[in-house]
């Protein structure tokens, strides 16, 4: 018998909060401390989606199961990118999005219809959607927090400035996010057109067509960077806006059909 997630997904909020509470606490100070709380983090939110994304009668692709998956995906993404830069600074602004997507997820009490027509096609497609919006959400955080800096700095308001990595740092990550999660949005587009056989309806035909948007604002703002030398507030607001359309094109759509509309 499947084990319920709701344990496992209350342990990980606890420890998300934990985390952000350490970050905000000590300033950063206690890294050992906040990795291994993240990590521990990341593990039992992995095992908690683990149990709601596969339930005995199928697969759960529920807005709140999709939207914590992809959470956990993006805390995944920048404790990797910890290794390598300075941006445990971020963990304050994911953590809660990870502890809220995880507690919409098990505290849901609406009857959601699993799904076991999937094929190994389609599970692709799912994969490489998820990790695409991990990869572009992690660009988004890069791009907002970007913005605030230059906001800082030109209101000379400094303090705000050192609680994050430096300026050069960020935008260096946001780009090879932008270049990453172009690739992996790309092939989910393309795995998309080969293995979903009602893409055209009327139902999904808006999704495509967003989608294709934002990676159309994606493409720009990589030409732009390599052609152009964009950075700063212009890579920042071509950033938001095509996150902005990706969000539209996946959860907007989910949010309709499954809250608004309640349908699944």
């Amino acid at each position: 018998m499947i084990m319920n997630p709701i344990f496992p997904g209350a342990l990980a909020i606890i420890l998300y909060l934990l985390g952000t509470g350490a970050q905000i606490v000590t300033q950063g100070n206690a890294k050992r401390f906040i990795n291994c709380v993240s990590v521990s983090a990341v593990i039992v939110h992995g095992f908690s989606n683990y149990l709601a994304f596969f339930t005995e009668i199928g697969l759960n692709l529920s807005i709140y199961t999709m939207l914590s998956v992809t959470a956990l995906a993006v805390v995944t993404i920048i404790l990797f990118s910890n290794i390598h830069r300075p941006v445990e600074s971020f963990f304050v602004v994911i953590f809660p999005i990870a502890a809220i997507s995880i507690l919409l997820q098990i505290s849901s009490e609406r009857a959601y219809l699993p799904r076991d027509d999937l094929s190994a096609g389609l599970l692709l497609h799912i994969f490489l959607s998820v990790l695409a919006s991990g990869l572009l959400t992690v660009l988004a955080i890069q791009a907002l927090i970007l913005s605030f800096c230059n906001y800082a700095l030109r209101h000379r308001k400094l303090a705000f400035v050192k609680k994050f990595p430096p300026l050069e740092t960020i935008e260096k990550l946001l780009f090879e996010m932008l270049a990453a999660g172009l690739i992996v949005l790309s092939l989910s587009i393309l795995t998309g057109f080969i293995y979903l056989e009602d893409i055209f309806n009327p139902g999904l035909l808006h999704h495509t067509l967003i989608t294709l948007a934002a990676w159309l604002v994606f493409s720009v703002l990589l030409w732009g960077r390599i052609r152009k030398g964009w950075r700063g507030r212009t890579a920042a607001r071509w950033a938001l806006t095509g996150f902005g359309l990706l969000i539209v094109g996946y959860f907007g759509s989910k949010l309709v059909l499954e809250v608004i509309m309640r349908t699944s």
